[in-house]
């Protein structure tokens, strides 16, 4: 009898650590996708933490770069409303361009991950203040702002009133585009990347309609890809991004 409950055990330990494995494999794979297929270098991941200084107190994170290459500009990631920083992170992309020689700086928006909610970014004048106090805080001159989903609210206000303070502009199916009119966008000579996923039919062609009228500005569809199109397809996102940094001047 104590030889079959032994045995029993054994064989219930063995079916845990099978499902443990299971379930570890496939989120180690989507958490570091295999950026070695083309070529890319990647920074060691040591990731730097912090609060911006200053009010509003802005969380942030970044992989320090061993030396920031030449002529690249620095890139201020924001977020989508599921999300936070930590998106960028997880993803790979901090260390990868960190890799590649560019600083590249996530942040949590007001009111989400580890940055306190703010009054003055109830209005779009606040959230372009916001933005200016982020960039002035962090030591960013005229970087490359990426800004998927709800982070419009914030990216766009700024685009439209300071985009000669950005080196590019990537919307990745923002909302918001439909706030501004044709005659606004075309005023704005940023540099634009307009990124989406093939699967997200409902913000994405909204987006495409509005961001179109930059005059400035390229598309990149990802295949397969939905609303998070970072998410479902993570090394063509890279090299759609890495593509767009490399023909900046």
């Amino acid at each position: 009898m104590l030889l079959a409950r032994n045995r029993l055990g054994l064989l219930l330990l063995g079916a845990l650590l099978t499902v443990l494995l299971y379930l570890w494999l496939p989120a180690a794979r989507r958490s570091r996708p295999d950026e070695g297929k083309r070529g890319w270098r990647v920074a060691n991941g040591t990731v730097r933490t912090g609060m911006a200084a200053g009010e509003p107190p802005v969380f942030y994170r970044e992989v320090p770069a061993a030396a920031v290459g030449p002529g690249r500009p620095d890139v201020l990631f924001l977020h989508g409303q599921a999300f936070t920083s930590k998106t960028w992170e997880a993803l790979g992309t901090l260390a990868l361009l960190a890799g590649e020689g560019y600083r590249a700086v996530a942040i949590d928006l007001p009111g989400y991950g580890d940055s306190p909610p703010v009054e003055m970014v109830v209005t779009a004048q606040g959230r372009r203040t916001f933005l200016d106090h982020v960039l002035q805080e962090l030591g960013m001159q005229r970087p490359v702002l990426v800004s998927p989903s709800m982070s419009g609210r914030f990216a766009l206000p700024f685009l439209l009133a300071h985009g000669d303070q950005l080196a590019g502009f990537v919307p990745i199916a923002p909302v918001g585009t439909k706030d501004y009119t044709a005659e606004q966008y075309r005023e704005v000579q940023t540099p634009t990347l307009i990124l989406y996923g093939d699967r997200d039919t409902r913000l994405a062609p909204q987006a495409l309609q509005n961001l179109q009228h930059l005059p400035e500005h390229r598309v990149a569809v990802l295949s397969g890809a939905g609303h998070a199109c970072y998410l479902d397809k993570p090394e063509d996102f890279h090299q759609a991004l890495l593509d767009f940094l490399r023909q900046l001047k």
